[in-house]
């Protein structure tokens, strides 16, 4: 006979938009029952640190990454339970071990699932993604040994800064011909690629892993696509997530390449609301997308949770993103493509890129600019991508007040 458990609020997820979405229902609903259906053996934690502050500000200990959603919220925590069903007509949740879940609000936060880039399942292979994850590097890097990073995207370029910043020998493997080429316009692109030179990551561009082979004496030879290879001593893939939609599309509900929900992030079902890596949103600026980035996850898991508690507000918030490598921090909002037509202001170090798409702002990087996300945000809304002088005199590069 199956497990059965019945909340007022469930959510199948066990990241950083359970904890946001929890602490939602709170502020208008104290009482509430509220369970978490969680893959993860471990609780919620800060994500963002995996990959930056626990590598490079010893202040930050590791405890410090647990966020404490079921003594801060009173939710329970169903850990190593991984949904497999949705019955709408029961509101019922049904899990692999047989568990059932009844609910009379859903919320769907099954994340993503780290890319693999093709490479085997081995102990000294990582696709990075979770708290076990960095566990898993910490215990392979250091002592000199020689790591190799997969990917060019925000996790790889984090994880090369981190891992040659602690003691570690890095080579790190992109298919941009230079890196950041895919985001950065082509001079700030060969400085980002030069500040990892610098700091001793030996690069390997126009390359893509296609296999991995392991040595008698432990180490792994990594097969790439220019015909190279190369030997270390465990490797680490970065290279985007896919999101895990197939527990929605399996319950019916309307998706394309996420969930596609409104913007009270409902679902086609009006009892069933999504959020994070997997909700396909109406953004009030950028128009319709998926992000895959932290703010959106804690602002839209705290609206949801909010809206499941029956707040029926909009999220109206358009989500930025951000990297901090060596000491350098950037943030943006919208498209980096620089494909578009790019226009700059720089003071030294700090920058901020408009990407224009046919006169209209697409995208703004900032970098080492900070406070000015608001800015940015109203430079794509408003600005006159045509007007090149008044896009370099409308965001100034120090930085603006403090923000969240």
């Amino acid at each position: 006979m199956a497990d059965y458990s019945e909340y007022r609020y469930l959510i199948v997820g066990g990241g950083m938009v359970a904890d946001s979405a929890a602490r939602g229902i709170r502020e208008l609903d104290p009482e509430g029952t509220i369970g978490i259906v969680a893959e993860e053996q471990t609780p919620p934690v800060t994500r963002p640190a995996l990959s930056k502050k626990l590598w490079t500000d010893p202040a930050f200990a590791f405890d410090d990454v647990w966020l404490d959603t079921e003594a801060d919220t009173g939710a329970t925590r169903h850990a190593g339970e991984r949904a497999v069903e949705i019955d709408r007509g029961e509101r019922v949740v049904r899990t692999e071990h047989g568990a059932e879940f009844r609910y009379e609000q859903l919320l769907l936060a099954t994340g993503g699932s780290p890319g693999t880039a093709g490479l085997p399942d081995d102990d000294r292979i990582v696709f990075f993604r979770s708290v076990e994850d960095y566990r898993r590097l910490r215990g392979l890097a250091g002592g000199e040994r020689h790591v190799a990073v997969v990917g060019g995207s925000f996790i790889g370029t984090e994880l090369a800064a981190a891992l040659v910043q602690n003691d570690t020998r890095v080579t790190l493997v992109f298919p941009d011909e230079v890196l950041g080429g895919s985001k950065f316009p082509a001079e700030l692109a060969s400085r980002f690629q030069r500040m990892y030179e610098r700091e001793g990551v030996t690069i390997v561009s126009g390359a893509k892993a296609e296999g991995a082979g392991f040595e008698a004496d432990g180490s792994v030879r990594l097969a790439l696509s220019d015909g190279g290879s190369l030997t270390c001593d465990a490797v680490v893939v970065g290279v985007g997530v896919t999101p895990n939609i197939e527990l929605a599309r399996g319950a019916g509900l309307e998706t394309d390449d996420g969930v596609l929900v409104d913007d009270r992030l409902r679902t086609s079902d009006p009892r069933v609301f999504a959020a994070g890596d997997i909700a396909s949103y109406p953004d009030e600026i950028l128009g319709r997308r998926r992000i895959e980035h932290v703010d959106n996850a804690t602002e839209m898991g705290h609206q949801a949770g909010r809206n499941l508690a029956g707040a029926d507000e909009p999220y109206d918030h358009t989500p930025y993103f951000y990297s901090v490598v060596f000491g350098n921090r950037y943030e943006a909002v919208g498209t980096l493509d620089p494909s578009l037509e790019t226009v700059e202001q720089w003071d030294g170090e700090r920058g901020v890129v408009y990407y224009v798409d046919d006169d209209r702002v697409a995208g703004v990087l900032l970098w080492n600019v900070e406070g000015r996300r608001d800015d940015a945000r109203d430079a794509i809304a408003n600005a006159d991508g045509s007007d090149h002088e008044a896009l370099r005199r409308r965001i100034p590069t120090e930085d603006g007040e403090t923000e969240d």
